[in-house]
């Protein structure tokens, strides 16, 4: 049986009602017929029906055996570094996302936890700066916006041999297209607001775990943390999961067209795209990688952030906004927007140029958005070309 089918049918028929659509539980708190007596369900912030249901779907999907489901990305991210200790270290990949990089710089810094930036497209790397007070390697593959592509399944036995959890975003790749936890992965985490919920439509994280003995540590310190997904959202991120598989796969295929076309335009310095053979980690992407995903990124020969707004203002399909994994394309202009939090030295040495535009490739037709694209970059063109002429 294909996972596209096992997905679709991992989803459960209510037992009570036999709607075919998860109900969604909006309660509070759950009467109990005794004191300590309940039916599984006590309080809300501990558990709800809804939104357990979303996180046996995911724990699946991922071949984890547990999961959590939070209230966002970073609320996800946050409950994992609580993992750590004061002194405790985390080995990172360079290319990270901003709201991340904040989190860890910002938040955790000042409680003990230190954070050592590498590119972890070269294992060499990671055996270099991996030591005895590494508790955690945190990757992002693909990441963003760089689309650098790490091996997850050698990174896992070096952390492995190191005593240190790996953990590894795959909101990029989607457990469509990618599951870390089968090359070796302790723990998965998701931006839920991106491919799992693929409409635009909430904020959402998930987390999931190798082991039940870490999913309930990880499910301990929700409860006593809080940061719990709604039972709405729930059902939204549910109902989401259902075409995760079709929509990826269109994804990527129209991201592969769009891809193409940008490395030909003259205006284009440098595509990031793992699905081109020109990606110097494509390799490693179809080997653990079944797709490549609807991310694209490229910059421009005209290196500047003043040519790179004039793109992202200059498209009518491609809408100007942060987020991306939803119906309909978006694209932004990280160094001032996704990734500002990083300071401008750091950002340029993990490849963010000034110039790097990101796109996320929606469900148009690709044709359509090539001509959007085309648009947009032409108009950079001509106003080098005019400058040029005076």
């Amino acid at each position: 049986m294909s996972n596209a089918t096992k997905l679709i049918h991992s989803i459960p028929v209510d037992p009570l009602t036999g709607s075919i659509s998860v109900p969604i539980y909006q309660t509070s708190t759950f009467v109990q017929e005794a004191p300590g007596e309940n039916k599984g369900y006590d309080y809300a912030r501990s558990n709800n029906p809804t939104r357990a249901a979303l996180e046996k779907i995911v724990a699946e999907l991922e071949g984890g055996k547990a999961a959590s489901a939070f209230a966002s990305g970073l609320a996800a991210i946050d409950a994992v570094v609580k993992l750590l200790e004061s002194g405790d270290e985390i080995l990172a990949v360079d290319d990270i996302y901003g709201g991340a990089f904040r989190l860890f710089t910002h938040i955790y810094a000042k409680f003990g936890i230190t954070v050592n930036y590498v590119d972890t497209t070269d294992v060499v790397n990671v055996l270099d700066a991996i030591n005895s007070k590494t508790k955690l390697v945190w990757l992002e593959t693909p990441t963003n916006p760089t689309l650098k592509i790490s091996d997850i399944e050698a990174i896992a036995k070096i952390a492995r041999q190191n005593g240190a959890l790996l953990c590894v975003d795959n909101t990029f790749a989607s457990p469509a297209l990618q599951q870390p936890i089968k090359l070796g992965a302790d723990i998965v985490v998701h931006s839920a607001t991106k491919y799992l919920g693929g409409h635009s439509d909430l904020i959402a994280g998930v987390v999931v775990c190798k082991t039940q003995e870490l999913g309930d540590k990880i499910k301990f310190i929700q409860n006593a943390s809080g940061a719990i997904l709604s039972p709405h959202d729930s059902w939204l991120v549910i109902r989401g999961v259902e075409t995760l598989y079709l929509r990826v796969n269109e994804h990527s295929k129209n991201a592969q067209i769009v891809a193409e076309f940008l490395e030909t335009h003259p205006a284009v310095d440098k595509v990031y795209f793992p699905g081109l053979k020109s990606h110097p980690n494509h390799d490693i992407a179809a080997k653990q990688q079944s797709g490549f995903g609807g991310i694209v990124s490229f910059t421009l020969k005209e290196d500047t952030e003043e040519a790179a707004k004039q793109v992202v203002c200059g498209t009518e399909l491609f809408k100007l906004a942060e987020s991306l994994g939803g119906v309909k394309s978006l694209l932004c202009h990280p160094a001032t927007m996704t990734h500002k939090s990083i300071p401008a030295q750091k950002r340029q040495a993990a490849g963010v140029a000034d110039s790097l535009i990101r796109l996320s490739v929606g469900l148009e037709n690709a044709h359509d958005l090539v001509q959007d694209i085309e648009s947009a970059l032409n108009k950079v063109s001509v106003i080098k070309k005019a400058a040029a002429a005076l």
